[in-house]
Protein backbone atom coordinates (compact mmCIF):
# COMPACT_ATOMS: atom_id res chain seq x y z
CA UNK A 1 0.00 0.00 0.00
CA UNK A 2 2.82 2.40 0.83
CA UNK A 3 4.41 1.88 -2.58
CA UNK A 4 1.07 2.38 -4.34
CA UNK A 5 0.36 5.66 -2.54
CA UNK A 6 3.77 7.07 -3.41
CA UNK A 7 3.78 5.85 -7.00
CA UNK A 8 0.26 7.08 -7.81
CA UNK A 9 0.98 10.47 -6.31
CA UNK A 10 4.21 10.76 -8.27
CA UNK A 11 2.62 9.78 -11.58
CA UNK A 12 -0.22 12.27 -11.14
CA UNK A 13 2.15 15.11 -10.50
CA UNK A 14 4.57 14.14 -13.26
CA UNK A 15 1.77 14.05 -15.81
CA UNK A 16 0.12 17.31 -14.80
CA UNK A 17 -0.39 19.88 -17.55
CA UNK A 18 1.08 22.81 -15.64
CA UNK A 19 3.05 25.17 -17.94
CA UNK A 20 6.83 24.84 -17.70
CA UNK A 21 8.58 28.15 -16.99
CA UNK A 22 12.26 28.94 -17.32
CA UNK A 23 14.64 29.00 -14.37
CA UNK A 24 16.01 32.34 -13.20
CA UNK A 25 18.32 34.21 -15.55
CA UNK A 26 21.95 34.38 -14.51
CA UNK A 27 21.89 38.18 -14.41
CA UNK A 28 18.49 38.48 -12.71
CA UNK A 29 18.80 39.85 -9.16
CA UNK A 30 15.06 40.19 -8.38
CA UNK A 31 14.22 36.57 -7.67
CA UNK A 32 13.74 35.32 -4.11
CA UNK A 33 16.94 33.71 -2.93
CA UNK A 34 15.65 31.63 0.00
CA UNK A 35 13.19 28.75 0.00
CA UNK A 36 11.85 26.02 2.28
CA UNK A 37 10.17 22.81 1.20
CA UNK A 38 10.00 19.04 1.39
CA UNK A 39 9.08 16.02 -0.75
CA UNK A 40 5.91 14.22 -1.81
CA UNK A 41 7.23 11.07 -0.12
CA UNK A 42 5.77 12.45 3.09
CA UNK A 43 2.59 10.78 1.78
CA UNK A 44 4.18 7.44 2.58
CA UNK A 45 3.39 8.15 6.24
CA UNK A 46 -0.29 7.55 5.39
CA UNK A 47 0.39 3.86 4.75
CA UNK A 48 -1.32 1.50 7.19
CA UNK A 49 1.38 -1.17 6.76
CA UNK A 50 5.02 -0.45 7.55
CA UNK A 51 4.76 3.39 7.50
CA UNK A 52 8.26 4.96 7.31
CA UNK A 53 7.65 7.71 9.90
CA UNK A 54 9.40 9.94 7.39
CA UNK A 55 10.24 13.61 7.84
CA UNK A 56 12.27 15.95 5.63
CA UNK A 57 12.77 19.71 5.58
CA UNK A 58 14.64 21.49 2.78
CA UNK A 59 16.16 24.92 3.43
CA UNK A 60 17.84 26.39 0.36
CA UNK A 61 19.66 29.44 -0.96
CA UNK A 62 20.13 30.54 -4.59
CA UNK A 63 23.72 31.70 -4.87
CA UNK A 64 23.03 32.75 -8.46
CA UNK A 65 20.21 32.09 -10.89
CA UNK A 66 21.94 28.85 -11.85
CA UNK A 67 23.58 27.71 -8.60
CA UNK A 68 21.61 26.51 -5.57
CA UNK A 69 22.65 24.99 -2.27
CA UNK A 70 20.32 23.35 0.27
CA UNK A 71 20.45 21.69 3.67
CA UNK A 72 18.02 18.83 4.31
CA UNK A 73 17.58 17.28 7.76
CA UNK A 74 15.54 14.07 7.52
CA UNK A 75 14.63 10.88 9.34
CA UNK A 76 12.86 7.64 8.42
CA UNK A 77 12.77 3.92 9.16
CA UNK A 78 12.81 0.97 6.79
CA UNK A 79 12.64 -2.81 7.02
CA UNK A 80 13.97 -3.85 3.57
CA UNK A 81 17.45 -3.29 2.12
CA UNK A 82 18.13 0.06 0.46
CA UNK A 83 19.49 -1.77 -2.58
CA UNK A 84 16.00 -2.96 -3.62
CA UNK A 85 14.18 -0.51 -5.90
CA UNK A 86 10.95 0.27 -4.00
CA UNK A 87 8.82 0.58 -7.16
CA UNK A 88 10.41 -1.54 -9.88
CA UNK A 89 11.65 -4.60 -7.95
CA UNK A 90 9.08 -7.12 -6.74
CA UNK A 91 11.45 -8.27 -3.99
CA UNK A 92 10.67 -5.08 -2.07
CA UNK A 93 8.06 -5.97 0.51
CA UNK A 94 8.56 -9.74 0.33
CA UNK A 95 8.79 -11.40 3.77
CA UNK A 96 11.95 -13.32 2.85
CA UNK A 97 13.82 -10.06 2.15
CA UNK A 98 12.67 -8.29 5.30
CA UNK A 99 15.18 -7.41 7.98
CA UNK A 100 14.73 -9.07 11.40
CA UNK A 101 13.45 -5.71 12.65
CA UNK A 102 14.09 -2.30 11.09
CA UNK A 103 16.64 0.50 10.74
CA UNK A 104 15.92 4.04 11.93
CA UNK A 105 18.08 6.69 10.25
CA UNK A 106 18.80 10.33 10.97
CA UNK A 107 20.42 12.16 8.08
CA UNK A 108 21.59 15.62 7.16
CA UNK A 109 22.03 16.25 3.42
CA UNK A 110 24.05 18.92 1.70
CA UNK A 111 22.71 19.37 -1.85
CA UNK A 112 24.07 21.39 -4.77
CA UNK A 113 21.99 22.08 -7.88
CA UNK A 114 23.28 23.43 -11.18
CA UNK A 115 20.79 24.68 -13.78
CA UNK A 116 21.67 24.26 -17.46
CA UNK A 117 18.70 25.02 -19.67
CA UNK A 118 15.50 26.71 -18.56
CA UNK A 119 14.39 24.68 -15.52
CA UNK A 120 16.58 21.63 -16.21
CA UNK A 121 19.07 20.90 -13.43
CA UNK A 122 21.42 18.29 -12.05
CA UNK A 123 21.99 17.74 -8.35
CA UNK A 124 24.62 16.19 -6.12
CA UNK A 125 23.24 15.29 -2.70
CA UNK A 126 25.60 13.93 -0.03
CA UNK A 127 24.06 12.70 3.22
CA UNK A 128 25.78 11.24 6.28
CA UNK A 129 23.26 9.21 8.28
CA UNK A 130 23.31 7.81 11.80
CA UNK A 131 21.57 4.46 12.14
CA UNK A 132 19.79 2.63 14.94
CA UNK A 133 19.15 -1.10 14.45
CA UNK A 134 16.00 -2.40 16.15
CA UNK A 135 15.08 -6.09 16.39
CA UNK A 136 11.67 -7.70 15.89
CA UNK A 137 10.87 -7.18 19.56
CA UNK A 138 11.35 -3.43 19.25
CA UNK A 139 14.66 -3.38 21.15
CA UNK A 140 17.73 -1.46 20.00
CA UNK A 141 20.59 -3.86 19.24
CA UNK A 142 23.25 -1.69 17.55
CA UNK A 143 24.25 1.66 16.04
CA UNK A 144 25.66 2.35 12.60
CA UNK A 145 26.70 5.04 10.14
CA UNK A 146 26.64 5.41 6.38
CA UNK A 147 27.00 7.91 3.54
CA UNK A 148 23.97 7.98 1.24
CA UNK A 149 24.50 9.94 -1.98
CA UNK A 150 21.93 10.93 -4.60
CA UNK A 151 22.73 11.96 -8.19
CA UNK A 152 19.64 13.64 -9.62
CA UNK A 153 18.31 15.13 -12.86
CA UNK A 154 15.15 17.21 -12.58
CA UNK A 155 13.08 20.16 -13.74
CA UNK A 156 12.12 23.26 -11.76
CA UNK A 157 8.56 24.52 -12.36
CA UNK A 158 7.44 27.89 -11.01
CA UNK A 159 3.90 28.24 -9.64
CA UNK A 160 1.69 31.15 -8.54
CA UNK A 161 3.98 33.96 -9.71
CA UNK A 162 7.02 32.18 -8.32
CA UNK A 163 5.71 31.96 -4.77
CA UNK A 164 5.89 28.18 -4.97
CA UNK A 165 7.69 25.61 -7.10
CA UNK A 166 7.77 21.87 -7.78
CA UNK A 167 10.69 19.73 -8.99
CA UNK A 168 9.97 16.32 -10.54
CA UNK A 169 13.17 14.30 -10.95
CA UNK A 170 14.86 10.96 -11.55
CA UNK A 171 17.86 9.85 -9.51
CA UNK A 172 20.59 7.31 -8.89
CA UNK A 173 21.17 6.57 -5.22
CA UNK A 174 24.50 5.29 -3.94
CA UNK A 175 25.83 4.06 -0.60
CA UNK A 176 29.62 4.44 -0.92
CA UNK A 177 30.32 3.58 2.72
CA UNK A 178 28.59 2.10 5.74
CA UNK A 179 29.70 0.45 8.95
CA UNK A 180 29.19 -3.26 9.53
CA UNK A 181 25.58 -4.21 10.11
CA UNK A 182 24.49 -6.68 12.80
CA UNK A 183 23.87 -10.32 11.86
CA UNK A 184 20.58 -10.85 10.09
CA UNK A 185 20.68 -7.35 8.63
CA UNK A 186 24.09 -7.72 6.97
CA UNK A 187 23.32 -10.98 5.16
CA UNK A 188 20.21 -9.51 3.52
CA UNK A 189 21.82 -6.15 2.67
CA UNK A 190 24.88 -7.81 1.09
CA UNK A 191 22.63 -9.48 -1.51
CA UNK A 192 21.84 -6.14 -3.14
CA UNK A 193 23.75 -3.45 -5.02
CA UNK A 194 24.96 -0.25 -3.39
CA UNK A 195 23.39 1.58 -6.36
CA UNK A 196 19.71 1.99 -7.23
CA UNK A 197 18.90 3.44 -10.67
CA UNK A 198 15.77 5.34 -11.66
CA UNK A 199 14.37 6.41 -8.29
CA UNK A 200 11.64 9.04 -8.79
CA UNK A 201 11.65 12.26 -6.82
CA UNK A 202 9.20 15.09 -6.39
CA UNK A 203 10.14 18.09 -4.26
CA UNK A 204 8.09 21.20 -3.60
CA UNK A 205 8.86 24.50 -1.92
CA UNK A 206 7.94 28.07 -0.95
CA UNK A 207 10.15 31.01 -1.97
CA UNK A 208 10.81 33.94 0.32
Amino acid sequence: MQKKILFIGFVLLMTSTLPLKAQYAKTDSTYKRWFVGSTIFLLGNLATTNPPDFFQLNVGYRITGKDVIALEPKTWKYAWPNGIHPFLNNSYGKPEEKFPGYIREYGFSVAYQRFFWKGLYTELNVMPTWQTFVNADGKKIDNGFQFFNTYRVGYHIKLFKDRFFIQPSIAITHRPYHTKMPDGFKQLDDKWSKFVFGEPGFHFGFNF
